[in-house]
Parts: structure tokens; C-alpha cells; sequence
């Protein structure tokens, strides 16, 4: 049973990953609906998709990597998660550019503290030997993100029913 349980760990940690890209994903693949409904510019929009996101996941990758060394990296990864996804949802309940934009820094923010500590924990948990094909198997959480995110849009669009708003609820509750 011990023999298992870097791999368990590293199942879960792969799809914890997983949902950060489906959240990271999700807003490019709904962009034209916002748009369209939000009556946003171009430049609104690709400051959604890039800058507001971008900028807090880069300064506060550091910081959350400095923490990953010296606090528990588990509670540090359920937060981020939680908070990754708790704005995903808020973002459907966005009516104004303004939230919409503050729901992306929060998004940016969470997802900053994945990976730093799930590195960190494969690291502890794999042989030198074997550690490059843990970070591989853990990297496919993108595609895997990227592909449910893409499963989950096309899914709750495709009777009509569904908006974006709807989607970014669904993808960022669970």
C-alpha cells in the first residue's frame, strides 16, 4: 500500500491541476458570449483573458512558492483551490465590467498557489529516478483542464438553455 500512495497523491494532485486549467480555460472559450453580452470592447476583453489574470498569478507566485516551503503546501493548495473556483463562480454573477475583472484577479490569485506546492509534494514523494516522469504525468492535468473545459462549455451550450454565466457557476462550484 505505501508503494501507492505517490501515485494517489499525485492522481489527485494531477486533477486538482486539471480544474486550475479548466478555470484558467474557461473564460477564452465563453469570451464571445461575454462580449456580447456585457457590450464589451476588444481591449476589455483581452484584458480579462490576459493582464487581470496574468498579473496577480505572477506576483503572487513567488510569495505562495516562499509559503510552500515553510507552512503546510496541502492546506495552501485546498485554499487556492477554493479560491480559484469560488471566482470562477462569482464570475457568472458578474453585471458590470468592473466585477468581472476583480472575479479575474481572485481567479489569478488561487491559481497561483497549485502548482508551486504540488511540485514541492511530488518532490518529497519521488525518487530523483522517477520525479521527471511525476512532473509529466502531473503536467497532463492541462490538457485534461483544456479538454473539460472545451466538454463542460460545449455540454451546457449545446441545448441553448445554458449561458456563459450558467457555465462559469457550473465549472467553478464543484
Amino acid at each position: 500500500m505505501r508503494a501507492q500512495k505517490p501515485y494517489y497523491v499525485l492522481l489527485i494532485l494531477t486533477l486538482v491541476y486539471a480544474l486550475n486549467f479548466v478555470d484558467r480555460q474557461i473564460i477564452g472559450i465563453l469570451s464571445p458570449l461575454i462580449k456580447a453580452d456585457m457590450a464589451l470592447t476588444d481591449a476589455q476583453l483581452g484584458y480579462l483573458k490576459g493582464i487581470y489574470f496574468a498579473m496577480l498569478y505572477t506576483l503572487t507566485g513567488i510569495p505562495i512558492a516562499w509559503l510552500a516551503d515553510r507552512t503546510h503546501r496541502v492546506n495552501i493548495i485546498a485554499v487556492s483551490l477554493t479560491m480559484w473556483s469560488g471566482f470562477t463562480a462569482l464570475s457568472g454573477l458578474a453585471t458590470q465590467y468592473w466585477q468581472l475583472a476583480l472575479c479575474r484577479l481572485g481567479v489569478g490569485i488561487g491559481e497561483a498557489g497549485g502548482t508551486p506546492p504540488a511540485h514541492s509534494i511530488i518532490a518529497d514523494l519521488f525518487p530523483v529516478s522517477r520525479r521527471a516522469t511525476a512532473i509529466a504525468l502531473y503536467s497532463l492535468g492541462i490538457p485534461l483542464g483544456i479538454m473539460l473545459a472545451y466538454l463542460a462549455s460545449a455540454f451546457m451550450l449545446s441545448g441553448g438553455e445554458a449561458n456563459w454565466r450558467a457555465v462559469m457557476i457550473a465549472v467553478g462550484l464543484p
